[in-house]
């Protein structure tokens, strides 16, 4: 069956899901600088800070990620987008407007809520409203953007922390919120897209298959992060076991296991999951490991970290042109054999100051920029577009969970140990891994479809 493919490309709805959605990223950095005078303000240890409105928000977005998604397919993605933006508001206000803890928290979780149900309908509609010769292009436009907000969070902390009050940090989203919701209301829809939500399923919602998942979900994630909770991530894992029992019977499952029969589709999630796992590894080993090799102060970390977010940032918008004319597994490659190599200078180049990681940092920033858009254009092509939102949602929750891995990994390798030696040998060790994820993301960029399979699948109407 052909699928018919929107004319022209909806500028507007482009802009309303990319600033929807990078607020999500921007959310989970700008808060960590704000933590001390909330600390300060509220009476409250910085753990208990870091817990309630850190650790809520994380595993809340990690959760709702795939409901998210599947409730677009149900709802329509342009109704699910405008929701997740009402939720969102809704959760920043409250914190303006009542900023204790215990509201706080809520409010945090109602934030992620929001950002669960706004990143899979920001996809899915990349996917289903934008013709497949500038999909490329979007999603590199959207990574970049992505990319941006995480790494200017706390930037952009800091600077309303300093002259609003650490409450402004959350009333910053709301305009935000609103000129995003004006944009997508005043962008029509293609007529594809519309016929699309008419014909959404109206079975009811898989509220047990969600509950199932979030439960299992939630143990891993704990197990993941905390060593001392590692039977927290056993018994998460032993839940999947009636989750997939349960979708498989499902009238409507929240996760269709078809997808995963869908190697570009697999292949693409797993690139971006594996080289999330090194990205955010690699924000979070280098200043443990500078700090305790150089005793330098959050600035300079922050001038050396820069290097591999604004190659990133720079970057992927030529990636998704890239793709188009080339072919989104040639460009992929290249991404990740650029990553790889960055991963290896820094395995291999004695540190002895910070900034001898920047030129690592670039190749590693300039692999991940080139990899992203043709990996998340050329999974999302690969489903259906009436699973657009679950594919989505699945590929967000591949994203979060590649973080958590990183991090984990960290958990096991780095110590607290003042010794040079020492440190520098689990930085080694550290990085060595990661060298191996990115190598995984080498054999899965190979699945990719290449330029001349593209140009089938599109006079095929693929």
């Amino acid at each position: 069956m052909t699928e018919p493919q929107p004319a022209g490309l909806p500028v507007r709805l482009l802009v309303a899901v990319t600033l929807s959605a990078a607020l999500a990223p921007l959310n989970s950095t700008m808060v960590a600088v704000a933590l001390p005078e909330m600390s300060r303000a509220l009476h409250a240890e910085s753990s208990v800070l870091r817990q309630g409105l850190v650790t809520s928000y994380l595993l809340t977005n990690i959760v709702l990620q795939s409901p998210g998604g599947k409730l677009g397919d149900r709802l329509g993605h342009r109704r699910s987008l405008g929701l997740g933006q009402l939720v969102f508001a809704m959760g920043a206000a409250l914190a303006y407007l009542w900023p204790v803890l215990t509201v706080l928290t809520l409010s945090r979780i109602l934030m992620a809520a929001g950002a669960a149900i706004l990143a899979p309908s920001a996809m899915a509609l990349l996917r289903t409203e934008l013709p497949k010769e500038v999909r490329g292009r979007a999603f590199g436009a959207f990574g970049a953007m992505m990319a941006l907000s995480a790494g200017t969070g706390p930037k952009v902390g800091a600077l309303l922390v300093g002259r609003f009050g650490w409450t402004s940090i959350f009333l910053a989203n709301v305009p935000v919120l609103v000129l995003s919701a004006v944009l997508a209301r005043t962008a029509a829809p293609p007529a594809p897209a519309r016929a699309a939500a008419e014909g959404a399923p109206r079975a009811r919602f898989d509220i047990v298959g969600s509950v199932l998942l979030g439960l299992s979900l939630i143990g891993l994630v704990l197990g993941f992060e905390n060593p001392r909770l590692r039977w927290a991530a056993a018994l998460g894992a032993l839940g999947l076991v009636p989750f997939v029992l349960w979708e498989r019977r499902a009238a409507d499952p929240v996760i269709d296991f078809s997808l995963f029969k869908r190697r570009t589709f697999v292949a693409g999630g797993f690139i971006i999951a594996l080289q999330n796992l090194a990205m955010y590894s690699i924000m979070f080993e280098l200043p443990q490991v500078g700090a305790r090799l150089f005793a330098v102060g959050p600035r300079d970390l922050g001038n050396t970290l820069v290097a591999m977010m604004a190659t990133m940032v720079v970057v992927s918008p030529f990636a998704g042109r890239a793709s188009e004319r080339f072919g989104a597994r040639a460009v992929a490659l290249t991404g990740c054999l650029s990553a790889l190599a960055g991963m290896i200078v820094l395995a291999v180049r004695p540190l002895n100051a910070l900034t001898d990681a920047v030129p690592a940092l670039v190749l590693l920033g300039a692999g991940l920029g080139l990899t992203s858009a043709p990996s998340q254009s050329a999974s999302m092509g690969d489903v259906p577009r009436e699973k657009s939102g679950m594919a989505a949602g699945l590929t967000s929750t591949m994203r979060y969970f590649g973080g958590v891995a990183g991090l984990s990994v960290l958990g096991f390798v780095l110590t607290e140990t003042p010794s040079r030696e020492v440190a520098m040998h689990e930085h080694t060790t550290a990085v060595i891994v990661f060298c191996v994820a990115l190598v995984v993301t080498i054999g899965c960029a190979l699945v990719l479809p290449g330029r001349a399979a593209e140009k089938a699948a599109a006079a095929a109407g693929g």
